[in-house]
């Protein structure tokens, strides 16, 4: 199967080349996906292509994709709008809401903590027996309550891969008595009369999934995850070759590998046979890592955000809020499961393109290349979700390239209007070849 060399939807004059990389990287990748970009609050990119499913089915435009890590923007965003309602405080403890979390040492963990991923509580493999367990939201509540932080929290910075979106979700539930799905709908989705935002979506909307397509050739074929169809110390011993020729690059410049704790944030036992585009898993809430999104929606929360908060005269977020949100955290020491500095906010890091790491831009990349962000200083909200490859917890090559394409196209914008060149007229342009 090979991906098709045509885009429908829609572009402005302005992007066109952001649309030719697109259609480059569906063939090279032999999946589908689709690309929305906001400038100015104005929707100037909303293209999609390739194939929704393994059997040649075709990418639609009302389709929604599986966008693993991608899912925690949303669900951080979820927690600033009632932190912005006055209903949360970034900087009490977490047990004020949740009073069986002051267990095991978690008394002193506060809201800022767990955004941060400064609050210990990475380590799932070390809390449930099996990864089938996340789909069950009050057993992993009953874990995460009953386990001990695995540092003094606050004092190192370790990636919540798959923690993060209970420990949020279950902050936000306490505080509305509402179930986290429902909060998506009626706090972002709603409001910004959103197509596609779901994190537990219903049974009638399932059937807009992108099916999930893992490589069939390359270092990790096959139907399930290459190196990680192992579990327990045979899984360790299949990632110590790769994992000391990785160190062995990174000691050059300067950063330690931590294996172990990569181990425990995102491989608890048996997720090689975990499946994240099941129905079963799309219709619960994982709020760290099962969100179905259209593009298109992903674009616009983060237009939102990159326009002070507010879209189309719907305020998401109140500009001192959002500026509280967005702020870098202060750095600490040690850094556990992802050895670089993310330039973290309070749930959302900084953006990687192929143009650098744009200053004011935050937002969130996800496992298998989706990724959406914002970048307030050029008024810009990007997403791209995907079905095909796989590359880190972070995204892959596509969405910093996208990013860096887009940037691109921004920044010739703004030169032209600097030196009153004529623009291009606001057209669109529709099955982009």
């Amino acid at each position: 199967m090979t991906g098709l060399a045509v885009l429908d939807g829609m572009v402005h004059p302005d992007f066109i080349p952001v649309a030719e990389l697109l259609r480059r990287l569906i063939v090279q990748y032999e999946g589908g996906a689709a690309l929305c970009v906001y400038h100015r609050g104005e929707c100037v990119v909303d293209l999609w292509g390739g194939f929704r499913d393994p059997f040649g089915g075709l990418w639609r435009r009302e389709t929604m994709a599986p966008s693993f890590s991608t899912t925690k923007g949303v669900a951080s965003t979820v927690l600033h709008v009632l932190a912005d309602r006055g209903l949360i405080d970034y900087d009490a403890r977490v047990a004020e809401y949740w009073p069986e979390f002051a267990q095991a040492g978690k008394e002193r963990i506060t809201v800022r903590h767990v955004l941060a991923h400064q609050s210990g509580l990475h380590h799932i493999r070390r809390m449930v027996d099996r990864a089938e367990r996340m789909l069950d939201w009050d057993y992993m509540i009953h874990a995460i309550e009953q386990a001990a932080p695995d540092y003094e929290p606050g004092t190192r910075t370790g990636y919540h891969g798959l923690t993060y979106g209970y420990l949020v979700g279950e902050i936000v539930q306490r505080v509305t008595r509402k179930r986290f799905s429902q909060l998506v709908g009626e706090l972002i989705a709603e409001p910004l009369q959103l197509d596609g935002m779901y994190i537990g979506a219903p049974l009638d909307q399932l059937h807009r999934a992108a099916k999930l397509i893992w490589p069939e050739r390359g270092f990790f074929a096959g139907g399930q995850i290459g190196l990680l169809r192992w579990s327990g110390r045979e899984m360790a011993d299949a990632l110590e070759r790769p994992a000391r020729v990785v160190q062995q690059m990174l000691d050059l410049c300067g950063v330690r590998f931590d294996l172990p704790s990569i181990l425990d944030a995102l491989l608890p036992r048996g997720i090689s046979h975990f499946d994240f585009g099941a129905e079963t898993t799309l219709s619960v809430a994982i709020p760290a890592a099962n969100g179905l999104f259209t593009a298109r929606s992903l674009a616009r929360m983060y237009a939102a955000l990159a326009g002070g908060g507010c879209l189309d005269g719907v305020r998401l977020l109140s500009p001192e809020t959002l500026a509280r949100a967005t702020e870098v955290q202060s750095p600490v020491p040690g850094r556990l499961v992802i050895p670089f500095d993310m330039r973290w906010r309070l749930g959302y890091h900084g953006v990687l393109t192929t143009r650098g790491v744009p200053r004011h831009a935050f937002g969130h990349f996800g496992f298998g290349g989706s990724g959406g962000f914002a970048d307030p200083r050029r008024e810009l909200a990007v997403a791209l979700i995907v079905n095909s490859g796989l590359g880190t917890p972070f995204g892959d090559w596509r969405i910093v390239r996208i990013g860096g394409a887009v940037l691109d196209c921004v920044d010739e914008r703004r030169r032209r209007a600097r030196v009153a060149l004529p623009l291009p007229e606001l057209t669109v342009a529709r099955s982009v070849a």
